[in-house]
């Protein structure tokens, strides 16, 4: 029996961790269902823990051989749909590349606080650049020097050759970097123009572009 998907997310103009799990569930190709919880209301903790008691987006659900299984945070998604789904290579063949490739995606999880503090996603609109502390400077530089060494090591326009979690982590800084009119080399700058054209951030755009004409984000 096929398995059957569904992602639970936030809002998405501004749901940053919803919008990794959506790229690496359209990565693998799979059918999927979507519920779409709006973010900042005063119903959305309870909805949200209807799917999962850790009360965050978002969530995959998995309904295989009768059971049900759920998945929540966006790099535990990731890789469960990785090993469910090697066809999509997810992560490099390579098992130096691998490291690498995991590294950079951990380092985006649990990293860059002061830059998702001033910066936060808001994908569909443009906006002034804030005032950034000195901490939030060093970190968009840190990204910017990680995303410079990985391409120039490596042929295929992403990261590490080919799409993989490793641009699915930092996809929603991409977005920021853009919405804030963040001063980019033009390395990165082409980085980021290819990750924006990507199939996937294209009908995220646009639903994210609805959310603010209806006034829900």
């Amino acid at each position: 029996m096929t398995a059957l998907y569904t992602l639970i997310l936030g809002t998405k103009n501004w749901s940053s961790w919803s919008l990794r799990a959506y790229l690496a569930m359209r990565a693998t190709g799979a059918p999927f269902e979507e519920i779409v919880l709006h973010l900042y209301q005063p119903e959305t903790r309870a909805r949200i823990r209807q799917y999962s008691s850790a009360g965050k987006v978002p969530v995959l659900k998995i309904f295989e051989h009768g059971l049900t299984t759920t998945v929540w945070d966006s790099l535990a998604i990731c890789e469960t749909l990785a090993e469910r789904h090697p066809e999509a290579h997810l992560w490099p063949e390579n098992a130096q590349l691998r490291c690498q490739a995991r590294s950079y995606a951990a380092e985006m999880h649990s990293g860059y606080p002061d830059m998702r503090n001033l910066m936060p996603m808001n994908f569909s609109r443009t906006l002034t650049l804030p005032d950034l502390n000195g901490d939030a400077k060093e970190q968009i530089a840190r990204i910017q020097e990680a995303w410079t060494k990985a391409l120039a090591n490596n042929d295929g326009g992403f990261l590490f050759g080919d799409f993989t979690i490793a641009d699915v982590m930092y996809a929603p800084v991409v977005s920021r970097f853009l919405t804030y009119g963040v001063p980019l080399t033009p390395l990165v700058k082409t980085y980021c123009n290819r990750i924006m054209a990507l199939p996937a951030m294209g009908d995220w755009r646009k639903a994210a572009k609805i959310e603010v004409e209806t006034g829900v984000a």
